[in-house]
């Protein structure tokens, strides 16, 4: 073999195209796109399919080591070549690896925008996360182990430094941090669950206490004195049945009916009859019990 030959024979292997192994279905093509919907049709898509397989899977791998299985990104990319088999049409002259291609890795790289996300993030903030990972990818080659700077990063991806600072922070949102993740701190163990604080029951007793208010000024006076001695002085109700001269039974139904009405009256969401930033009127009603 002569130099010459030589030089010829690595120069093709160099601009040897990433797919020229793929099979060639040209004519299985012309016969699809003159084929209607029919069974004859729906086999030479799956005769097609499977030809192009390998390709889907190489395309598939290219992604891996991002968080997500190989097998489920293959399935992905198996999904987007069936799309572009039943899309492709060979008389608008490309070759049909042009059209699957990016139909494959739009259909992979949609699956990771829509479904691997830790948090939801717009699509622009998702674009400006993938400019600032590729530009730090391509600046961060250094001797001092130094990272690129948000203004290099800014210069290198034709991006204002406001959108860097965007890009970096989306990152850092791809992937959640578990509330069982370990921190630094007193002892073993010490989790993000631990810095988290718990329900405080006092704020439940606000709102409570502020619902009720105007409708226990609106009852008569002997059921306000049973209830502060109850709930206020926290007396017995066989001592409040000695106060008011009645039986501890009596003063037992008392409280569940007064209780039950204003609960009532809350939760239906019902006004006061005299509203609650309204002066107190006089009480003219006579005592139910």
């Amino acid at each position: 073999m002569t130099a010459a030959t030589t030089g010829t024979t690595a120069k093709r292997r160099r601009g040897r195209h990433p797919h020229d192994d793929a099979p060639d279905t040209r004519r299985q093509f012309e016969r699809i796109a003159r084929l209607p919907d029919c069974p004859e049709r729906q086999r030479l898509c799956q005769e097609v399919i499977h030809a192009w397989m390998p390709m889907a899977g190489r395309l598939a791998r290219t992604f891996r080591d991002r968080g997500e299985a190989l097998e489920d990104l293959e399935q992905v990319a198996a999904l987007g070549l069936v799309k572009a088999v039943h899309r492709y049409d060979p008389s608008r002259g490309c070759a049909f690896e042009s059209f699957a291609v990016p139909t494959i890795v739009g259909e992979v790289k949609r699956h990771f925008r829509d479904h691997l996300w830790g948090v939801h993030v717009p699509r622009r903030t998702q674009e400006l996360r993938n400019r600032v990972r590729a530009a730090r990818h391509q600046l961060d080659c250094r001797l001092d182990d130094r990272g690129p700077s948000v203004a290099e990063l800014a210069e290198y991806s034709g991006l204002s430094q406001e959108e860097v600072h965007t890009g970096l922070e989306a990152l850092e949102s791809y992937s959640l941090l578990s509330l069982d993740a370990e921190l630094p701190g007193p002892g073993e163990g010490y989790s993000l669950l631990d810095t988290l604080g718990l329900p405080d029951p006092g704020y439940d007793q606000v709102v409570y206490r502020e619902a009720v208010k105007p409708r226990l000024r609106e009852l008569p006076e002997r059921e306000q004195r049973i209830l502060y001695l109850r709930f206020f002085e926290e007396m017995t109700q066989s001592k409040i049945a000695e106060q008011l001269g009645i039986s501890q039974m009596h003063v037992s139904r008392l409280l569940h009916r007064i209780c039950s009405r204003l609960q009532e009256e809350i939760e239906n969401g019902e006004t006061p009859p005299g509203g609650p930033d309204e002066p107190d009127g006089p009480d003219d009603r006579g005592d139910p019990a």
